[in-house]
């Protein structure tokens, strides 16, 4: 995953991998997806995350597991 996506930092948010230059978890982002909320949902509960860099990360995370299957 592009590392200027995200980044993990021991003081911040206990070391979960976060949006870079935000608290936010990665991980939230799909548990909203995983719920009954959108793409849209997420992004107005967490507005310092950018539309463009969740796509970026839905993308690197599909490629990710696409890569991984085809190994």
């Amino acid at each position: 995953m592009n590392k200027s996506l995200v980044s993990r930092d021991p003081n911040i948010m206990s070391g979960a991998l976060c949006f870079t230059g935000t608290r936010v978890p990665v991980k939230t982002l799909f548990d909203y997806l995983e719920g009954t909320s959108s793409l849209e949902g997420f992004l107005e509960d967490f507005p310092t995350v950018s539309r463009p860099t969740a796509v970026a990360v839905l993308e690197a995370a599909r490629e990710t597991l696409t890569n991984a299957a085809a190994a």
